[in-house]
């Protein structure tokens, strides 16, 4: 399987600045923010799947425009997977005929753009070999990370959360993990706001991956603009048996 960074910032602002999005081989996005357009129309269209952590806008904003650039395009509707409480929120405040028309039921029910599919914590969906596995994560709103499994090796995205010890038993419980990306969306200075918005900053990302037993190549992701350099410092005086890396625009990992 091939991992394809198309964002991985927490803001926006500036040319490498989008929001979290991967494409997964050609077919599969992993997120849907502002990064997905780096893709072009035919790349766009060959998408059939989307994988959604959780409703936040930096995680679902181009989500709308993609189905409404490619529905008519295709003879089968793209599928969105996540939680039944993301889902919710996505019907009720985003595809609701008033901030965008709902797609699941355009041009009709029978034949629609979208369609939802609900993904529980700890379900698994098989798409051609390739396995995508719903794990536990710890957010302001309900929210998943993903493993993703080639069968040859694994790799996990946390999307947003904080240390939450359900997050790394599942983590942990898959021997063949090549690579761990994962959120440290603010700096020590800002402990305290990481803690009341549930994300990571260098002290808690310390902690839990000191409480890995696995070795994947760690990458860091949902740097916010401005404090990247200053957050990838702390992180590199982390010291601990895993020595986290900034992700990258454009960055493919291998699976």
């Amino acid at each position: 399987m091939k991992f394809r960074v198309l964002g991985c910032s927490g803001g926006i602002g500036g040319r490498d600045a989008r929001t979290t999005a991967f494409l997964v081989d050609d077919d599969i996005l992993i997120d849907c923010g502002t990064g997905v357009g780096e893709l072009d129309f035919d790349a766009l269209l060959r998408i059939n799947h989307i994988f959604i952590t959780h409703a936040h806008l930096d995680h679902i904003a181009f989500l709308p425009l993609l189905i409404d650039t490619v529905g008519d395009a295709r003879g089968a509707p793209v599928t969105v997977y996540a939680t039944d409480e993301t889902l919710r929120i996505l019907r009720s405040h985003i595809f609701n005929w008033l901030v965008w028309p709902d797609f699941s039921a355009i041009p009709d029910r029978h034949r629609p753009f979208m369609r939802f599919q609900v993904l529980r914590k700890g379900e698994e969906v098989s798409l051609d070999g390739r396995k995508i596995k719903a794990l536990p994560a710890y957010h302001t709103v309900p929210a998943v990370a993903y493993a993703l499994d080639s069968g040859r090796g694994q790799l996990v995205f946390s999307g947003d959360t904080t240390y939450t010890r359900e997050l790394i038993d599942a983590i942990n419980a898959l021997p063949a993990l090549r690579y761990l990306a994962i959120e440290t969306a603010f700096s020590d200075a800002q402990h305290a706001l990481a803690l009341a918005s549930r994300h990571l900053c260098p002290t808690l990302l310390a902690q839990f991956l000191d409480a890995l037993t696995v070795s994947p190549e760690v990458f860091i992701s949902h740097l916010k603009p401005g404090q990247g350099e200053r957050t990838m410092a702390e992180i590199a005086a982390y010291g601990g048996r895993l020595q986290p890396k900034r992700l990258q625009n454009g960055q493919v990992l291998e699976f």
